[in-house]
């Protein structure tokens, strides 16, 4: 089986890409090798992984429930990449963390196991930010996945502010920019309004 779109895709960090790279190849081989099980060679982890990267923990799960049992026990890594994907879908998002540090990735999945943590980071933040007006800086460090001074100066940098007193970090609202948007229904209405106007 080619798995270059797949090395490729690795090469050049196009993680975003990889699921879609993954489902389609898996198809072609499915077709391809009709009888032959190409289940050994299969990148499982890879595959898992590039599902939850792009937070689609529905076709990590599927995908996992297709994995055949005799694969799961002779690659530890698929397992391990399904524990960030358990964690995910028992929305135990602080636990995720823990599960990527939990292993010791092979080189080639490595960076992007690195990128997820990184895109995982990002999106708690994100869920911080929305969630909450004030958060204890335990709270914050155990969903970014850092120790509390790391979660502390990430914060920092991102405009909250500590409260010395009660180790409580008051959150900074991002300005929502919102952009009015004219359909053409509404410019119809106003343009026969000005119309019946000047008639």
């Amino acid at each position: 089986m080619d798995f270059s779109p797949l090395t490729d895709a690795l090469a050049s960090k196009s993680y975003g890409k990889i699921a879609d790279i993954c489902d389609e190849l898996m198809l072609k081989g499915a077709a391809e090798m009709e009888g032959v099980p190409f289940e050994e060679e299969w990148p499982f982890a890879i595959h898992l992984l590039a599902h939850i990267y792009v937070n689609d923990t529905n076709s990590a799960r599927f995908l996992w429930k297709s994995i055949p049992a005799a694969v799961k026990e002779r690659q530890p890594e698929v397992v391990a990449a399904w524990g960030i994907g358990q964690r995910l879908w028992t929305r135990d998002y602080a636990a995720v963390h823990e599960a990527i540090r939990a292993f010791d990735w092979s080189q080639q999945i490595q960076p992007l196991v690195a990128a997820f943590s990184e895109v995982y980071t990002k999106r708690m933040f994100q869920l911080l930010l929305s969630a909450y007006s004030t958060i204890s800086i335990q709270d914050t460090a155990l969903f970014l996945g850092m120790n509390e001074d790391d979660a502390t100066s990430y914060v920092l940098q991102q405009g909250w502010v500590v409260d010395p007193d009660s180790r409580m970090l008051i959150v900074k609202k991002q300005p929502v920019k919102t952009e009015q948007k004219l359909d053409s229904s509404k410019l119809q209405r106003l343009t026969e309004y000005v119309f019946h106007l000047e008639h």
